[in-house]
């Protein structure tokens, strides 16, 4: 792999990402497209991570936020004041949430991780699923955005969330779609299902990066092309963010799922011709 490779690898990962356009899908599309089979563990490690940058310097002050949260919430519960203090500080709240809606993906990593690496081998499961992605983004805009925010969100509605991104472990289902979509359909306000969808994120992101650790194998990649798909999968996860939290405020995702629906049927048709 050359270096304009890696940064066109890296500009799909940091974009896609965080879109709702399934970066799976779009990795694997992208791969076949420049010819190359395997990229590395290594590499698609570090791609993770330079992903995993974007986020937690985009919400880094909630961030700090959450994990002091999380630390003084174990003092309350030794207090015995944990509950009144969680429901108290939205900090701790979104924190504890977090780790609980996490549980999903976790398990459905570690229990079915086999199955889910071989529908990675081919482009008709992701095209498909693209095309489920499409439907779930639509159907989800034309919900009435409702009320539910920080202030009120309880275990249910987070466990919705992680439940969608556990389903996103599918080549082709948007995991930034399914958490958004789940959340408007359990009636969360539209930006905070996904500020929550991008922090739900962080977890899911690092432990797929450590899960894979044990697996790690070099590639045929250069250091120098390594460091160049790092730095554009940072910069464009960062500016994917705030494009869709700008689109998800002021206007509606309809975009992404019409690009799904239009892509994923090009493929899928290609696949099925070829």
């Amino acid at each position: 792999m050359d270096i304009l490779q890696a940064i066109i690898i890296g500009l799909v990962q940091g974009l896609t990402e965080f879109l709702p356009v399934s970066s799976s899908a779009h990795l694997i599309f992208t791969q076949q497209a420049l010819g190359l089979s395997d990229v590395g563990l290594a590499f698609d490690v570090l791609l993770h991570v330079g992903t995993l940058v974007a986020v937690v310097a985009y919400f880094f002050s909630d961030i700090i936020s959450m994990i002091k949260g999380f630390f003084l919430s174990l003092i309350d519960l030794k207090d015995g004041k944990f509950m009144e203090e969680v429901r108290r500080d939205p900090y701790k709240k979104l924190a504890w949430l977090t780790i609980i809606a996490t549980i999903p993906v976790g398990i459905v990593g570690v229990l079915f991780n086999d199955l889910v690496e071989s529908l990675f081998t081919g482009i008709t499961v992701p095209a498909f699923f693209l095309l489920i992605t499409g439907c779930l983004l639509y159907v989800s805009q034309r919900m009435n955005s409702g009320g539910i925010d920080l202030s009120n969100i309880t275990l249910k509605e987070a466990l919705i969330m992680g439940c969608g991104q556990a389903l996103a472990v599918m080549p082709g289902l948007s995991r930034s779609g399914t958490t958004i979509a789940a959340g408007l359909f359990s009636g969360l306000d539209k930006e905070f299902a996904a500020k929550f969808s991008f922090i739900l994120s962080i977890p899911a992101i690092f432990g797929a990066g450590v899960f894979q650790l044990k697996d790690l194998s070099g590639g045929n990649v250069e250091i120098e092309a390594c460091i160049a798909g790092f730095i554009v999968a940072v910069i464009s996860g960062y500016l994917a963010i705030s494009v869709l939290l700008k689109l998800i405020r002021e206007k509606s995702l309809d975009i992404f799922a019409y690009y799904c629906w239009i892509v994923g049927a090009v493929i899928l048709v290609g696949s099925l011709i070829l």
